[in-house]
């Protein structure tokens, strides 16, 4: 009788619903730890329209949970469609602004700080929803990873959404999530879902290769970690709808900052703005377009995630020293991955 009565109530548990969307078009800068998103992103919160860049941590958190089925579709779909109104309501409002000088997200870091502050003494609640309508802000995110657990984005946003896919050669990415590894996994700063198994806490994209993650290094382990997450962006792109592929745009690092003008010109097409002075000034401040692929500015984020100032006067060169990092520390197993990972990234985005 119990359990009869348990499975009406299942039966009978309301759907989760959102019908009316504050937020117009919205652009999502995602990709791999160390692929260029801190370059990209302040370029595009420069665009017209476009706001300050902001990270979207419960909008990822909603997807790992719906990819590890711990949440229904419905509930994701709306959540997603709720943290995303939010998000615009409260930027709209000047609330949740980042004035935290240094950080990337910071309204100093914007190509146009004063909106930022001139928002705090304006009229607010009731009359958002106008001002959004008349203004048509660009709300503009950056993430980690999503692409190949985006379901509730596409479910939630549709064709509002235009997605960048940052990519880069792994190579360039595997210092960087080398350090992510040894400075985070099992630390309280970092605030992320992780899953259970055999008393451990790991990483929820440790998900299906949880011995091989335990038993070895960090070095493997951000080998393996770029390895993973780049099979499964590549079977995410091939299973989803032509409409919704038809959103991503993808952008590989070394082609942006040496000619960013063909990728601009999709943005400012797909998001219906303008590349305008502020725009051009940070591009310059990025230096981009440039020479050498790793010739970036000396920023001390870039420094703080394995940045290191170009010592080769090639790209091949560079390429080599940073390989013969990698030999040092990874077993033989893993330099075999990263060699076919060099050699497919080579083929897909870089030959001729």
């Amino acid at each position: 009788m119990d359990k009869e009565v348990n499975k009406s109530e299942a039966n009978n548990h309301p759907k989760i619903v959102r019908k009316k969307n504050l937020a117009e078009k919205i652009v999502i800068i995602d990709g791999q730890g160390g692929c260029g998103k801190t370059m990209l992103s302040p370029i595009i919160g420069a665009m017209d329209r476009v706001e300050l860049l902001s990270y979207a941590f419960e909008v990822q958190w909603i997807c790992i949970l719906y990819k590890l089925n711990k949440i229904e579709k419905d509930a994701a779909t709306s959540m997603v469609k709720m943290l995303i109104d939010h998000k615009l309501y409260q930027t709209m409002m000047g609330r949740d602004t980042n004035f935290r000088y240094s950080d990337l997200s910071s309204v100093f870091q914007n190509s146009n700080p004063w909106r930022y502050f001139k928002r705090i003494f304006q009229k607010g609640d009731l009359v958002i929803p106008d001002r959004i309508k008349k203004q048509r802000p660009i709300l503009n995110l950056t993430t980690h990873n999503l692409l190949r657990i985006s379901d509730p984005i596409y479910f939630a946003l549709g064709d509002s959404v235009l997605f960048i896919e940052m990519v880069r050669h792994p190579l360039y990415m595997v210092k960087q999530q080398q350090l992510n590894m040894e400075r985070l996994i099992d630390n309280a700063r970092d605030i992320q879902v992780n899953i259970e198994y055999k008393g451990k806490q790991l990483p929820y994209y440790a998900y299906g290769w949880e011995d091989q993650f335990i038993n070895c290094n960090s070095m493997d382990k951000a080998i393996f970690n770029i390895q993973k997450a780049t099979q499964e962006s590549d079977i995410k792109r091939q299973v989803l709808a032509k409409k919704e592929r038809m959103s991503i745009l993808t952008i590989p690092f070394e082609k942006f900052v040496i000619d960013p003008w063909p990728y601009l010109d999709e943005i400012e097409k797909s998001l219906d703005t303008k590349i305008g002075p502020k725009a051009i000034k940070m591009l310059k401040k990025q230096n981009v377009p440039r020479t050498i692929v790793s010739d970036a500015p000396a920023f001390e984020i870039y420094e703080r995630c394995g940045w290191e100032p170009p010592s080769e006067n090639s790209e091949e060169n560079e390429i080599s020293k940073r390989r013969n990092m990698v030999s040092k520390s990874a077993s033989k197993k893993a330099l075999e991955v990263m060699d076919q990972l060099s050699k497919d990234y080579f083929k897909e985005y870089l030959s001729e």
